[in-house]
């Protein structure tokens, strides 16, 4: 019985190593036949781009009049990959400008603190970072970056903008800005200086209301969050005001982080990528127990719309301000091999209710314009009337 047992593993066992070398030497035989090789329709293209791109380089190494770096060229050749998806957030950076994207998504870099994108073939500021020398020199959501130093910008891509912008603190940056509100382009002086970004900031109102401001998602924004939540509660507090105004985004967990404190148990979005492959980020229970307001404007982007996504379809607050900026694609951050790296818009991501608000944003749920300078005759500040309205209707939930 043993011996039957034995013998009928070992015809099973042949039977499998048989079916997997007849597997290998068929897939072999057809795809190398003597000294040619079969391949895919797709990689044969792949094949023959490369060899494009190899007979331009050699043409131009041989017959371009002035010394030519490979280096540069092969860096361009990738910039213009990605260039050509036509996607203002997908992107090349080069060792350098790799470096300086780290740095300005860890919390401390030099420069200007404004976050910028591309639209309509203008570098063309999200939002300035709360009390950086962008916000404090009157650069608002919307403005046209058309020159640095007086050196045109347009159409140089947004690395290479940002790069001009950067510099040693203390040194000065003249940006000129098209401002839809004016006819005349503006000249702005700026003096740069050390970017340390604190995102979270507290403060309470008529000492029942509890006002957060959080300026942007930086790697530590969740836990300074959960702190300012803390302190509010010690304090008492019976009403919060969320600000997202001019938050331009940042690191998605840290958004989410931000929405679980706020929402019970439930969807706080979900992505879908090119296969329709969808993937669903919950928030768990243990909300906060005290009704809030949330502030959004249109330099309210992609994280921040996250947080305004959810709040507004699943009816946990209220929101109020004026409509955010629109931004629902997710980035892929990949470093290479040499230092290099890019950026490639992978996912769209969609509200609970399966909105995508890319370029679209999300509406408030009361709108509130706000004042501008212009509007005000003879008084030297302007009023926050998105906040005393924020006030209003929490005072209203609180009774």
């Amino acid at each position: 019985m043993i011996k039957k047992k034995h013998l009928i593993f070992c015809l099973i066992i042949t039977v499998i190593i048989t079916g997997m070398l007849t597997f290998i030497i068929t897939n072999y035989i057809s795809l190398i036949i003597g000294n040619k090789a079969v391949i895919t329709k797709s990689d044969y293209q792949i094949l023959q781009d490369s060899k494009k791109l190899l007979t331009l380089k050699k043409y131009i190494d041989k017959n371009y009049l002035e010394p030519v770096d490979s280096q540069i060229l092969m860096e361009g050749a990738a910039k213009g990959l990605f260039h050509s998806l036509g996607d203002p957030y997908s992107i090349y950076m080069n060792k350098e400008e790799f470096k300086d994207f780290k740095e300005s998504t860890s919390g401390i870099y030099g420069g200007i603190g404004v976050i910028i994108t591309e639209l309509d073939g203008y570098v063309t500021v999200v939002a300035p970072i709360e009390d950086t020398p962008g916000d404090r020199a009157g650069l608002k959501t919307g403005d046209r970056i058309i020159k640095v130093d007086d050196v045109e910008i347009t159409g140089i891509g947004l690395e290479k903008a940002t790069s001009m912008m950067k510099g040693k603190k203390g040194t000065k940056v003249i940006i000129t800005i098209i401002r839809e509100s004016k006819k005349e382009p503006i000249d702005v002086e700026i003096k740069r200086e050390e970017i340390i970004l604190k995102t979270v900031k507290t403060d309470m109102i008529d000492n029942s209301i509890a006002y957060v401001r959080i300026s942007m998602f930086d790697q530590d924004t969740g836990k300074e969050f959960k702190k300012a939540l803390k302190e509010i509660e010690s304090r008492n507090a019976k009403g919060l005001i969320l600000d997202l105004r001019q938050n331009p985004g940042g690191y998605v967990t840290q958004c989410v982080d931000v929405a679980d404190e706020l929402l019970d148990k439930g969807i706080i979005f979900y992505t879908e990528d090119k296969a329709r492959n969808r993937d669903i980020t919950y928030s768990k229970d243990n909300k906060i127990n005290i009704p809030y307001v949330l502030l959004v404007d249109g330099g309210s982007a992609s994280a921040s719309e996250i947080v305004a996504g959810a709040i507004k379809d699943r009816k946990a607050g209220i929101i109020i301000g004026e409509k955010t900026f629109g931004k629902g694609l997710v980035q892929t951050v990949e470093k290479l091999y040499d230092g290099s790296g890019f950026k490639l818009t992978t996912q769209k991501y969609y509200t609970p209710n399966g909105i995508s608000i890319n370029k679209i944003g999300i509406e408030p749920d009361i709108e509130v314009p706000a004042l501008e300078e212009s509007d005000i005759q003879g008084i030297g500040e302007i009023k926050d009337v998105q906040l005393e309205r924020a006030v209003e209707e929490i005072l209203k939930m609180i009774e």
